[in-house]
């Protein structure tokens, strides 16, 4: 899962960092509010981890936009503010949760999880779509009640085509998703194309039916409902 962390304190920001890229959490950076505007303006997130006093800007400006524009990331908002003002703003505004710093970093992955869960998953830690069992807080994967061992990036890619479902999911898409903002420098999409490709033959040698489809020219789409006649 791709997390935003929208914070100028650069120590704190590498904390929350490190902590959560040990959970399998995947973390970009904006230390100012001009940054936060531009990742939030290219990319979508999981989750934003968003402080509001910013050297140049008002992190509440930043859930405007994000709601001017009809996104659907998952926002915190953690902030040295303990006023009750501040936090009735920020979740009109559209924030998901808000929490008081100094904090806790378990506490702050607990929230981001609950979230990501609420959002995508209704608010289930275990995924289960006729053969397929995932369970979300283990990592792991069970096809026909049979554990199938997959890589980082594969269990990665497996949630990000389940949690948008019935929706074509273009390459460019699924290697920022992969690679963050990095994905723009890369000469080719082929690495895409080998992830998809062995995370299909696994899911296929087990036995899984042909969920995840081919759209050609376009992408690649996970469908909710198996139809005999798809390829």
């Amino acid at each position: 899962m791709k997390i935003l962390i929208v914070e100028d304190e650069i120590e704190l920001s590498g904390s929350i960092a490190e902590y959560l890229s040990g959970e399998d959490y995947r973390c970009e950076f904006a230390s100012n509010f001009a940054q936060a505007m531009d990742k939030i303006g290219m990319f979508d997130y999981d989750c934003i981890v968003l402080d509001i006093m910013l050297p140049d800007g008002n992190g509440l400006k930043i859930l405007e936009e994000l709601k001017r524009q009809e996104k659907q990331d998952g926002v915190i908002i953690v902030s040295a503010k303990n006023s009750l003002e501040d936090r009735i703003s920020g979740l009109r505004m559209g924030a998901d949760d808000y929490l008081i710093k100094p904090f806790h970093l378990s506490e702050l992955m607990a929230r981001i999880y609950s979230i990501i869960r609420r959002k995508q998953f209704n608010n289930s830690n275990i995924i289960r779509q006729n053969e397929i069992q995932i369970d979300l807080p283990a990592k792991t994967l069970f096809i026909h009640d049979q554990p199938v061992i997959l890589t980082r990036k594969e269990f990665d890619l497996l949630i990000y085509f389940i949690g948008n479902k019935n929706k074509v999911i273009s390459k460019s898409t699924l290697a920022e998703h992969l690679s963050g903002d990095i994905a723009d420098m890369l000469d080719s999409h082929d690495f895409v194309y080998a992830h998809v490709k062995n995370l299909k033959k696994k899911l296929y040698d087990a036995g899984c039916r042909h969920y995840l489809r081919t759209v050609y020219g376009t992408g690649y789409k996970w469908v909710e409902n198996f139809d005999n006649q798809d390829k």
